[in-house]
């Protein structure tokens, strides 16, 4: 069982099977069990992978830290407005100054208006953070690559370059490394 455990929790989370549908799997193979012996023995599984991968370091986090003013974490999140007697769906944007909590959410849909954005953040701010954090958002990024190889959007970097700030992107599905910003998507 412990192979099959170790094979799901490497599969994406929509690929995933569940206990029940292990525990299905394992009485066609002649096992007589019951299912709350497996979901016991899955739950040993995942606490004793969970202490190896906290001892080996894998699971260890460094907080993140800047001087004031040094950097800005910014996301994307959606949420519903009755505009017009209609429902509209909105994208807003979420820019905070790290590790200070000023912030400025604006409705956004395109890059277009991704840079007005930034702009109105930093009109906000009083100024341009030396640093932007960001995850790998299809409006600043065309390719992930190995690490931190990002092939950066053009017109993306010539944002960056007018604003005057140096755009660095989280490794992918690692939310923690922009984790004051992530508290309000």
């Amino acid at each position: 069982m412990s192979a099959w455990l170790k094979t799901e929790a490497s599969k994406p989370r929509k690929q995933k099977r569940t206990l029940k549908q292990l525990h299905a799997d394992m009485l066609s193979l002649g096992y007589d069990g019951s299912y709350n012996r497996v979901a016991g023995l899955a739950r040993e599984w995942k606490a004793d992978r969970q202490r190896e991968l906290q001892t080996s370091g894998r699971g260890t986090f460094v907080p993140l830290a800047s001087e004031p003013g040094e950097a800005f974490q910014f996301d994307w999140s959606e949420d519903w407005a009755i505009i017009g007697n209609e429902r509209t769906k909105l994208q807003v944007a979420h820019t905070k100054l790290q590790p200070h909590l000023r912030h400025a959410g604006l409705s956004a849909a395109d890059a277009r208006v991704l840079f007005d954005a930034h702009n109105h953040a930093f009109r906000v701010f009083g100024g341009v953070p030396r640093r932007g954090i960001y995850d790998n958002m299809k409006t600043a990024i065309d390719k992930v690559g190995r690490g931190k190889e990002r092939d950066v959007n053009v017109r993306f970097l010539a944002m960056a370059s007018h604003y005057l700030f140096e755009p660095e992107f989280c490794n992918p599905a690692s939310g923690w490394e922009k984790g004051q910003v992530e508290k309000n998507v």
